[in-house]
C-alpha cells in the first residue's frame, strides 16, 4: 500500500474513497496468478513441452519448465505487479 500512496497517489485516493483498498492487493493477486498460468501454459505449447518428454527425459523438462516459469514471471511482474 505504501508505494500506491507514494506512487500513484491518484489511484490510492480512488480505491480509499470508493472503499476498495482492501481488496486491492487480492485482485492483483489474482490477476497475476491468472496470467501466470496462461503464460506458461502457452509457451509450454509453443515449445512442443509435454507430459511424454517429462517421462521420457524429466531433467530436460525440469530445466524448460523453470525457464518457462521465469520468464512469464517477468512477464507478470511487468504487466501487472510493477506497471508504470
Amino acid at each position: 500500500m505504501d508505494y500506491l500512496k507514494q506512487h500513484r497517489r491518484v489511484t490510492y485516493l480512488n480505491l480509499l474513497t470508493s472503499g476498495r483498498l482492501n481488496s486491492y492487493p487480492a485482485d492483483i493477486d489474482r490477476q497475476a496468478q491468472e496470467r501466470l498460468e496462461r503464460l506458461i501454459e502457452g509457451m509450454k505449447q509453443a515449445q512442443g513441452i509435454t507430459e511424454r518428454l517429462k517421462a521420457e527425459n524429466a531433467l530436460e523438462w525440469v530445466g524448460r519448465m523453470n525457464n518457462i516459469r521465469a520468464c512469464a514471471r517477468e512477464i507478470v511482474n511487468e504487466e501487472i505487479v510493477y506497471m508504470d
